[in-house]
């Protein structure tokens, strides 16, 4: 590696990955295996929408897989076994399949996938085997538009999972709702400023708008809120107020603090007093 030249690079661990999203909406993959593996996987691929072709077995088919043929998650169902490369190729004559995805039992089979898809530069995942997998799955939190994968390399699947638990309890209720929200009023503030050269000024503006308000306050914007900041604090460049309904929010929080400390005297003045009446009789 040439010289480097700036801040110092941290040192590379052996299983690092590049993590990217990648795009896979009414694109056609390849799923082959009808099992726990299987089901797994439709579950990532319905969530980027891609359209799914699933090749296995009817007698070894998932219930759940089941259910979703029946329910079109699965766009194309081929009730067949896998035997051969040709069935690695897409029967209405376009393009290769945008990925393959092999979770069966047999060793050798799913090398031969990965051997075809990497001569046709498709790329491929073999489950539970890292050295033919092109990519590897994460845990996945999904609140609504927002999507955090925790990744070990393939390294260590059961502590992803648990770290993936930890942050997932950490973040806040309306996290999902707030990126929503905020995905809306940027797009209305594009429809208002269409101009590039405004680009850097409403960059600059929702990044005061998210610094300055809080989740729950971005999580109950309202699209007629949105169009009134637009229209009034857009122009002036001004951060939105926070209004009176948000901070009632808070209210129930602050009688409980009070209700607390307040108990909390009264139980010492309580106390003082059966002390100093007990030490009085004796």
């Amino acid at each position: 590696m040439g010289h480097v030249t700036g801040t110092a690079l941290a040192e590379r661990t052996p299983a690092g990955g590049l993590l990217i999203a990648w795009q896979l909406k009414d694109r056609p993959v390849l799923l082959i295996g009808g099992g726990e593996v299987a089901v797994s996987r439709v579950v990532h691929l319905y969530h980027a929408y891609a359209r799914i072709t699933l090749l296995a077995p009817r007698a070894h088919l998932h219930p759940t897989l089941a259910a979703w043929i029946e329910a079109g998650v699965i766009a194309t169902y081929i009730p067949d076994w896998y035997t051969n490369p040709s069935q690695l190729e897409r029967k209405d004559g376009n393009d290769d399949y945008a990925m393959i995805f092999t979770a069966i039992d047999d060793m050798e089979r799913s090398q031969e996938v990965c051997d075809w898809c990497r001569a046709r530069k498709i790329p491929v995942n073999v489950a539970d085997v890292p050295a033919s997998c092109d990519f590897y799955f994460g845990s996945m939190i999904r609140r609504g538009p927002l999507q955090v994968m925790v990744s070990t390399g393939g390294q260590g699947p059961r502590l992803a999972r648990l770290l993936r638990q930890r942050i997932e309890s950490a973040l806040p209720p309306a996290v999902g709702a707030a990126i929503t929200n905020v995905g809306l009023l940027r797009s209305k503030l594009r429809e208002a400023e269409p101009a590039q050269a405004l680009s850097g000024e409403r960059m600059a503006w929702m990044s005061k708008v998210c610094d300055t308000l809080t989740l729950d306050e971005l999580a109950a914007l309202s699209p007629s809120t949105a169009q009134h900041w637009i229209h009034h604090d857009w122009p002036q460049r001004r951060v939105p107020r926070r209004s009176r309904r948000s901070w009632q929010t808070y209210m129930p929080c602050r009688q409980s603090v009070g209700s607390f400390v307040l108990g909390s005297v009264t139980t010492m003045i309580l106390y003082t007093a059966w002390a100093y009446r007990r030490s009085s009789s004796s």
